[in-house]
């Protein structure tokens, strides 16, 4: 019986662990692949919620309360702890203040960092530019020769679609990833063609300030 107990004890803290790793893991790495990554702050609340509903669950009878929180309660106090398990609880106590203090230290130290740079991204366009439309007929021809236009002078910074060329390091803002839904599926194309006309230094001043080769395009 004895035996039986020990096991429930350490399985109703074991499979409370494994599920918050698995949720992390889910959120973080394969959510991803399926959509658009989540934000810190979103993953730390649904892990939040995860152990709140751990919590409730393992405190609805006097049964799984001594389950779940008495080897907790007997690893902090040390009752019966004796070699690797005493040290550990030793590690722990000394470590887990130092993580707190360093982490409070961490996130009210005043940053050496220089301020961030207000800009908009998509500032509106001259009113001569609403509403154009493409006078380029969409033909196998023209859509060749589109692609040895990107190749030649949009590549170096914008790669594969994906705004990781070999010159795409160090501009601000970085590339335009093509490939991302929210970019160019979201802007008009009276909007892309002014971009692309004018580029970065045709920019207004609210669009500014703009560390990027963007050229401009006087065609």
């Amino acid at each position: 019986m004895k035996r039986k107990g020990s096991g429930l004890k350490g399985g109703a803290l074991l499979s409370p662990a494994i599920l918050i790793v698995g949720i992390y893991l889910f959120l973080k790495f394969v959510l991803p692949l399926f959509t658009a990554p989540l934000p810190a702050s979103l993953i730390f609340l649904y892990l939040a919620l995860t152990i709140a509903g751990i919590l409730i669950f393992n405190t609805l009878s006097g049964g799984s309360i001594e389950a779940f929180f008495g080897p907790i309660f007997r690893f902090l106090s040390g009752d019966g702890q004796a070699g690797p398990m005493k040290v550990a609880r030793l590690l722990v106590l000394i470590l887990f203040p130092l993580l707190v203090g360093w982490q409070t230290y961490a996130s009210t130290a005043p940053s050496d960092h220089p301020p961030a740079e207000n800009r908009t991204i998509h500032p509106a366009p001259p009113g001569e530019f609403v509403g154009l439309s493409n006078p380029v007929p969409n033909t196998p021809e023209n859509v060749m020769m589109g692609k040895g236009l990107f190749a030649a002078f949009c590549s170096p910074c914008h790669g594969n679609f994906d705004g990781k060329g070999p010159a795409a390091k160090g501009f601000t803002p970085p590339p335009a990833n093509f490939v991302d839904p929210g970019t160019i599926a979201q802007l008009q194309e009276s909007y892309v063609f002014w971009r692309i006309k004018n580029g970065g230094v045709g920019l207004p001043i609210e669009g500014m300030p703009w560390k990027s080769a963007m050229p401009r395009w006087e065609v």
